[in-house]
């Protein structure tokens, strides 16, 4: 078992907490890689002072594992690289995560491609197993955790994922190279289950709790989890988030985080909760709730389009577009709170990034 690759700075910054953007991807008006706009996203995401990346994940795109597109070893390469040239000019760590899906042997595949290009863990999603019994899919893991450290993904139904009941996670917890969970089932119940698993499997300094409840990020970091177990009450926190939300208007998002950490917002739970509306209300519109998730990808693009950090929406999907009024949600959102967005910290930096 390899329990090394992830460094003991990165560990450290894992469990203390972090913003992590899951990584889009960004195509010409061909459909096909624009290299430069790629590299611009990830300097962006850097420069704005993220802790993390995770690429090759939902945001990116599963589908660049086609045969035909053929976009997941690439993907992978540019991030690494721009995250080598930012390790130049700075000692932040930066926790490198690659997403993995399919079955045991593809996930095999992916996590010794990420090992082998110096990411530290994987996301591991289980969407691809869908019918898989509890036993199936903890062997699964087991299997690509022998290979590489692996968080947990619980990724909500209405974008591909399934349902994972206590039982599973509370033996998921237990396996030793497990090192976090992100938790995005846009349930309460659901999220309380992985965070009970946790506190029970025993293993709770050990996993650190991560959001993927784009839809409730702030009230999530917020939280703490007081859990009985074996006779005593144990504190369990969400410490960061690896989220598509925050593939945009990121600047933002390190100081939201930051600002919890000092705690902006521990005294007045009536800032705390405007701020937690505005935000996800922000993501309705940019992940187009309205319309079941559909223009979830499209809507992170139209962001970053506006702010010359892509070129446009396209996706590897020809049937992908906005919904319709998901464009004026948008606007409506970036007039309505202003100071979420990070419109100008891109637009001194973005020629630069283009580079």
């Amino acid at each position: 078992m390899n329990n090394n690759i992830i460094s003991t700075k990165a560990m450290q910054l894992l469990h203390e907490g972090a913003v992590i953007p899951a990584h889009p991807l960004a195509l010409d008006k061909h459909r096909k890689l624009d290299e430069k706009r790629q590299r611009a996203l990830s300097r962006y995401y850097l420069d704005s002072g993220v802790g993390g990346l995770a690429v090759g994940v939902h945001t990116t795109q599963f589908e660049i594992r086609k045969p035909d597109v053929n976009l997941f070893k690439p993907v992978l390469e540019l991030a690494k690289e721009e995250i080598d040239n930012y390790a130049l000019k700075s000692d932040r760590p930066i926790i490198r995560i690659a997403g993995v899906i399919g079955d045991t042997n593809q996930a095999l595949k992916e996590a010794e491609l990420a090992a082998g290009l110096g990411y530290q863990a994987v996301l591991l999603s289980l969407a691809s197993l869908p019918d898989a019994s509890n036993k199936e899919l903890l062997d699964h893991c087991r299997a690509v955790s022998e290979v590489i450290p692996i968080i947990g993904f619980y990724m909500q139904t209405a974008v591909g994922g399934r349902y994972l009941d206590f039982d599973f996670w509370y033996e998921f917890a237990q396996i030793e190279n497990v090192v976090a969970i992100k938790m995005a089932p846009f349930n309460r119940y659901q999220t309380f289950d992985v965070a009970r698993a946790v506190v029970e499997s025993g293993r709770a300094e050990q996993i650190a709790l991560y959001t993927g409840n784009d839809d409730n990020i702030l009230v999530d970091l917020m939280t703490e989890f007081q859990i009985q177990s074996n006779g005593e009450v144990i504190k369990k926190k969400i410490v960061g988030g690896l989220l598509g939300h925050w593939s945009v208007w990121a600047k933002e998002a390190v100081t939201l985080l930051a600002d919890i950490k000092k705690g902006t917002y521990s005294n007045d739970s009536g800032k705390l909760l405007t701020m937690a509306a505005k935000i996800t209300d922000s993501n309705a519109a940019f992940f187009d709730a309205a319309n079941n998730f559909s223009g979830c990808i499209v809507g992170l693009h139209e962001v970053l389009r506006r702010q010359g950090l892509l070129e446009g929406i396209w996706t590897l999907n020809e049937k992908d577009s906005l919904s319709v009024k998901q464009k004026a949600e948008i606007d409506r959102v970036y007039k309505a709170y202003p100071e979420l967005n990070d419109d100008h910290f891109v637009s001194e930096n973005v020629a630069a990034w283009l580079k």
